[in-house]
């Protein structure tokens, strides 16, 4: 008798992770491949259906049950990618494209939904009811689960908290307002950051090589811990600014723990120990000292792809 076995893809701005998932979460086989998000959403849709399909036909004890999808901008009552951001694919029925080609359930989130439905059925967040995973990486991304519940608002689009304002007049973000969270506390925060002060410190080493294309996150990591003003100054001022929106979602929501994800929480306490005390300077005093900040307990690139399959295994438990 065959096995049930879904299929979870967590689709980034940079890099797209895919997997074969059963039921109990175990992860057969998982890749990592470039979204490439300035080709159309057809160039990722056949990389991935010719790579599963290659898996199916060479593990045939399998048959696919259904697909989860978390993505940038994913709807979950639409099933629409709606103009992500650092993808140029404009509105995407991705749901429609996926079913079609597979002939089977498909189903979308908030690639941070993703993460959250991830730790709270596979993760650190299994006996929390009240926590947000907030993704680091290219952007800032948050998925809220609230009286054991995850919250997408009457539109599918709650938990922006990456589009918060921490200062009315602050940067440009990609959305069109100022001084978004993700303005400074994510990949692309960071390198605004880096350029800013490369301007006062043209000479800088370590400035002049984050300030290339793609931050480096270990190159980062590995001057703070060697005691690089730079690099200590970058941290904190990010880490401060993190602070001040948990601070603001921890007054609204009351959460037991912010669980960090993605490529920049492996900054760990470096990031984090300059936005707990920010965040603890803000909170209202019957919070103050109670709210978490924790890292990932999944391997990184797996929270999204088991979330992203939990979207089907919800459904039904057995295989």
């Amino acid at each position: 008798m065959k096995k049930s076995i879904a299929l979870g893809i967590d689709i980034g701005g940079t890099n797209t992770i895919y997997g074969f998932i059963e039921s109990g979460g175990t992860i057969v086989f998982h890749e990592e491949i470039p979204t490439h998000g300035s080709m159309p959403v057809m160039d990722l849709v056949d990389r991935i259906d010719q790579k599963a399909n290659l898996f199916l036909s060479e593990n045939i004890d399998y048959t696919l049950k259904g697909i989860g999808i978390g993505a940038p901008n994913g709807n979950h009552y639409t099933g629409m990618i709606q103009d992500p951001p650092n993808l140029s694919w404009g509105n995407v029925d991705i749901v429609s494209i996926f079913a079609k080609n597979f002939d089977c359930e498909v189903a979308l989130t908030n690639d941070a939904n993703a993460a959250a439905l991830g730790e709270k059925t596979f993760g650190i967040a299994k006996n929390m009811d009240d926590f947000i995973v907030v993704t680091l990486g290219t952007g800032l991304g948050s998925g809220i689960f609230s009286s054991g519940k995850l919250l997408y608002g009457h539109d599918g689009f709650a938990g922006e908290m990456g589009h918060i304002s921490i200062d009315y007049n602050g940067r440009r973000c990609n959305c069109g307002n100022k001084g978004c969270l993700e303005a400074y506390a994510s990949a692309s925060g960071i390198k605004t950051t880096v350029s800013k002060m490369l301007t006062d410190d043209p000479d800088n080493k370590l400035l002049q090589s984050l300030s290339k294309e793609k931050i480096d996150g270990f190159l980062l990591d590995k001057a703070f811990d060697e005691g690089d003003k730079s690099a200590i100054q970058i941290y904190e001022y990010t880490g401060e600014k993190l602070g001040q929106g948990l601070a603001l979602v921890s007054n609204l929501l009351s959460p037991e723990a912010f669980i960090f994800y993605g490529g920049f929480s492996n900054a760990g306490e470096r990031i984090l120990s300059p936005a707990r005390k920010i965040m603890n300077q803000n909170l209202i005093n019957a919070s103050e000292g109670k709210v978490k900040l924790l890292q990932s307990g999944l391997p990184q690139g797996q929270a999204g792809i088991l979330g992203a399959a939990s979207l089907i295994w919800s459904k039904n438990n057995k295989s």
